[in-house]
């Protein structure tokens, strides 16, 4: 198969490239179902000539390309109009009528805030022609309506309120919010991505639109990507400063799977600058050695790391309802746990070699010895919940 990208320079081009990419070369083994041969990347500084190849050869086309933000409004119709005009004219020059995907925009309702958009007006002109080319030629055309788009590679301070948000925060620049209520509806590029991949496979979702909200329907003359997300600029501001924070705080905010503050947090990390990639973690250190805390969460507790220098015994202390993990990862040692009030000692001997896990029961004071002369013991440890110096549960009492 030969899949044409226009516009693939741009956020979702670049983004969709990528994709097909791994699955072209095999990285992606979860679409195997996909044999591509030859992927056609077409943008503004690709040799004009070439997109007529490339619409003979073409197997299947996603029609990105477009112009959002121009000098002049009169640009929107040159650009949105004016090309897809271009498209469909080599199309049909070569026969070729192969599916076409187009990139179009929630703002083609013209609804509401968008009644008067020009760049609407445009995007809608360019959907009546493609659907006009279909009925004249069978060819399968399918339009999405897309609304905000937020991912990585995104352009900040162009037409992306998430993207500049990101930017700015990662970088320590001001951002300027207006109004915290306004709520946006947003997809997430990998979502996006997924529906482009769906309908590569013919499995994309169909809709029609009551004003600006997209409804699933098996027959709708429209497409959509069916999972979007509805939030405030005050909700993306606030849980981007809690990413800011978590290098100083440890705390991870909650990301629940397929959440909007993952799909955030993701984006956000893809604009930080190098020197805030790495950050220092604080190191507890004695002549024993040292503990450091890695990670802590609101409501799965938190990671540390514990070094035992050789010989050393650490711990002999015991919990009412705390419990914890030890995993020894590098070093020879031994775990000792004894019920309060009891004589009997569980004894686990543990080793970077063989990876296990050693749960530290609740009622039973424990400790862990360095067995080794010369090596130092790595302790990867994890306690369910946060370590409090008001409320510590924690009593000193040997094994």
């Amino acid at each position: 198969m030969n899949i044409l990208i226009t516009g693939a320079a741009g956020f979702a081009g670049k983004n969709l490239v990528a994709a097909l990419k791994n699955i072209q070369q095999k990285k992606d083994r979860t679409h195997s179902e996909l044999v591509i041969d030859e992927i056609y990347e077409y943008d503004i500084h690709t040799e004009a000539t070439l997109l007529n190849t490339y619409c003979e050869k073409a197997d299947f086309i996603f029609h990105f390309a477009g112009v959002n933000r121009p000098q002049n409004n009169d640009e929107f119709m040159a650009g949105n109009f004016g090309f897809a005009e271009t498209l469909i004219n080599l199309l049909k020059r070569h026969q070729n009528t192969c599916p076409v995907v187009l990139s179009s925009s929630i703002q083609a309702t013209l609804i509401g805030r968008y009644a008067n958009s020009d760049y609407g007006k445009s995007k809608l002109a360019g959907e009546e022609l493609f659907f006009q080319y279909g009925d004249e030629t069978g060819a399968k055309v399918l339009v999405y309506r897309f609304p905000n788009l937020f991912g990585k590679w995104c352009r900040p301070n162009y037409n992306s309120a998430v993207a500049t948000f990101c930017n700015n925060i990662a970088n320590d620049l001001p951002v300027q919010v207006n109004d915290r209520n306004t709520e946006l509806e947003l997809l997430y590029i990998d979502d996006l991505v997924e529906e482009m991949l769906a309908a590569l496979n013919g499995r994309e979702h169909h809709c029609g639109f009551d004003g600006v909200r997209a409804i699933g329907q098996d027959n709708g003359k429209y497409c959509y990507a069916p999972t979007t997300h509805h939030v405030t600029l005050g909700e993306i501001v606030d849980l981007l400063n809690s990413f800011k924070n978590q290098p100083q705080t440890l705390v991870m905010p909650e990301i629940p799977h397929n959440s909007f503050a993952k799909k955030l947090y993701s984006t956000y990390l893809s604009y930080l600058p190098k020197e805030k990639v790495a950050f220092p973690l604080k190191m507890n250190v004695d002549h024993r050695g040292s503990f450091t805390e890695l990670l802590k969460t609101d409501n799965c507790g938190q990671f540390s790391v514990n070094i035992s220098k050789p010989g050393i015994t650490k711990g002999q202390h015991w919990h009412h309802s705390k419990w914890e993990f030890f995993i020894v990862v590098s070093g020879h040692g031994l775990i000792q746990e004894r019920m309060i009030g009891s004589d009997e000692v569980l004894e686990f001997e543990v080793t970077g070699d063989k990876i296990e896990a050693v749960q530290m029961l609740p009622g039973c004071t424990h400790n862990i010895i360095n067995l080794s002369d010369t090596q130092d013991l790595v302790t990867v440890m994890w306690a369910n919940e946060q370590f409090d110096n008001n409320k510590p549960d924690t009593f000193f009492e040997e094994v």
